[in-house]
C-alpha cells in the first residue's frame, strides 16, 4: 500500500484511449493480414484492460495467452532484475505473435520478454505498447506500435496500478504526491 498521500490527474481520457485502440487494431490487422491465427500475448498484469479492448477490435483469428514478468513489484522504480512469474501455456514456434505491453519504461522487462519469446522461434514477433516513456529508456528497444508517448510521469489507470490500486480507472492518470498524510 502507498505510504504517501496522492491525487490522480487525468492525462489521457477514456475516449482518446478508445480511439487510439481502434486505430492500433486497424494497423495490426493490416500488418498480420493472411495469418492463420495471431497469438496475442498480454504481459500481466498491467496490460489486461488494454489487451481485452485491443483483441475485440482486431479483425483476425486470435488466440490470447498471458505471460507475467516483473521488475517492479510494488516499487516505483525498476529493480532491473526481470523475473518470469507466469509463462505461456501454448507454443509459439512458427506462429505470428503480438506482445501487448502496458508501458515501456526502462525497457528491461520488454527486452527480456522479447529475447525469451524470440528464442522460441515464432514466425513473426511484434510488440504493441499502450504507453511509451522514451526519456526513461535504458535498453534499446521499441514497440512496433505505440498508443501514446508520454513524459516521465508516474501513471495509473486502464489496467496500470500503483501498489495494486487504481487499475480500474477508465483513463490514464498522472500520480501527484501531496504533503497530506
Amino acid at each position: 500500500m502507498p505510504d504517501k498521500a496522492y491525487v490522480i490527474d487525468q492525462m489521457i481520457s477514456a475516449k482518446a484511449i478508445a480511439a487510439r485502440v481502434e486505430a492500433l487494431a486497424r494497423e495490426i490487422t493490416t500488418h498480420f493480414a493472411g495469418t492463420e491465427k495471431l497469438i496475442v500475448v498480454g504481459l500481466l498484469r498491467g496490460s489486461f484492460v488494454f489487451i481485452a479492448d485491443l483483441v475485440r477490435e482486431i479483425e483476425l483469428p486470435v488466440e490470447v495467452d498471458f505471460l507475467e514478468a516483473s521488475s517492479y513489484g510494488d516499487a516505483l522504480e525498476s529493480s532491473r532484475e526481470v523475473r518470469i512469474l507466469k509463462d505461456l501455456r501454448g507454443e509459439i514456434a512458427g506462429r505470428d505473435v503480438l506482445v501487448v505491453e502496458d508501458i515501456v519504461d526502462t525497457g528491461f522487462t520488454l527486452s527480456h520478454v522479447v529475447r525469451l519469446l524470440q528464442s522460441r522461434e515464432p514466425k513473426r514477433l511484434e510488440v504493441c505498447a499502450l504507453l511509451d516513456k522514451p526519456s526513461r529508456r535504458e535498453v534499446p528497444i521499441r514497440a512496433t506500435w505505440t498508443g501514446f508517448e508520454i513524459p516521465d510521469e508516474f501513471v495509473v489507470g486502464y489496467g496500470i496500478d500503483f501498489a495494486q490500486r487504481n487499475r480500474n480507472l477508465p483513463y490514464i492518470g498522472k500520480v501527484r504526491f501531496t504533503d497530506a498524510a
